[in-house]
């Protein structure tokens, strides 16, 4: 039996992995060898969280042109401030503190879709102003807080297993389950199809605005459930802890091998992305650029990887 391979580029994620395995060698040539392997080991517990949020956004990409979510970073902020407030440290708490930040991106999710069905508000400027909202309350609700997490949860967003995170495979899992729900039910094929062609989806009897309504709810519930975690892995919350995710979600979306116009989703090609973009910031401290060329660099290599990757679906 011949096993045949992908050819290069053929398979959407192929070019967001191909990327994190070149800047990885990089890496570890400007460091002559050393930490290849905590390296990688680093790459894993981090971009987790960018999975998170990425796969919410992709979602919510997909569902079709104009649909985007700018309140991740604000929704991952509150989730994190309201979850740690809840669970005020106790173990015993610490399941309702993840509860109650998957429902504060849920009640989010919720009102983005509401400005933009019910207002009829672009998307672009419905989730913008609904996360310098979600900011004040933010503020307002985490003003003076000491937030620190329950031991058995800092434990669990830290802990390793013959060596390995355990949060990465946990959000493998989590993955996976939703690469189910995209590619296995009636609302994952309703995404696909409604960003393919709206009009078209519309006359084949989608439900449109129900699908949309759910799948901004989606995207929500993750980055609330990151802020959860994220603060969890970092020892309290922080009101600015999900700044670095917002251009972050949209970035490992397209290098991915989703469709920037809609349609088309790639699941696989989340992780590949978010390890590209943590490995370069790596590459890029090894060869001892400062903060000014980091940042000058970072954002034209991550273009040349979306021009690279992007291919047809540009046209699209």
């Amino acid at each position: 039996m011949i096993i045949r391979l992908p050819q290069a580029g053929s398979a959407p994620w192929f070019w967001s992995f191909a990327a994190a395995v070149a800047t990885w060698l990089v890496a570890i040539t400007a460091s002559a060898g050393m930490g290849a392997t905590a390296m990688i080991t680093a790459a894993l517990s981090f971009s987790v969280f960018s999975v998170l949020v990425g796969v919410g956004q992709m979602f919510v990409i997909a569902s079709g042109p104009g649909n985007i979510d700018l309140s991740i970073p604000s929704a991952i902020a509150l989730g994190g401030v309201v979850a740690m407030k809840l669970m005020a440290g106790a173990n015993a708490l610490t399941a309702e503190g993840l509860a109650a930040a998957c429902l504060v991106g849920i009640v989010v999710g919720l009102c983005n879709a509401g400005l933009i069905r019910a207002l009829k508000v672009p998307p672009i400027i419905a989730t913008l102003a609904m996360s310098f909202l979600l900011e004040s309350v933010a503020i307002a609700y985490g003003r003076g807080l000491l937030v620190q997490p329950p031991p058995v949860l800092g434990w669990v967003t830290t802990v390793r297993a013959l060596g390995v995170p355990v949060l990465p495979v946990l959000g493998m899992l989590l993955t996976g389950a939703l690469g189910v729900v995209l590619h296995r039910t009636v609302y994952g094929q309703s995404v696909l199809a409604i960003g393919q062609n709206t009009r078209a989806a519309w006359l084949a009897g989608f439900k449109i605005g129900r699908v949309r309504i759910i799948t901004y709810a989606l995207s929500g519930l993750l980055a609330g459930l990151c802020g959860a975690l994220l603060a969890s892995f970092s020892g309290g919350a922080a009101l600015d802890m999900g700044t670095e995710y917002l251009m972050a979600s949209i970035a490992i979306v397209v290098i991915g091998g989703t469709s920037a116009s809609g349609g088309r989703a790639n699941l696989l090609g989340i992780w590949g992305a978010a390890l590209f973009l943590y490995l370069l910031r790596s590459m890029l401290n090894s060869l001892g650029f400062g903060m000014g060329w980091r940042l000058v660099l970072n954002g034209l290599i991550i273009v040349i990887v979306i021009v690279v990757a992007g291919g047809e679906k540009w046209e699209r």
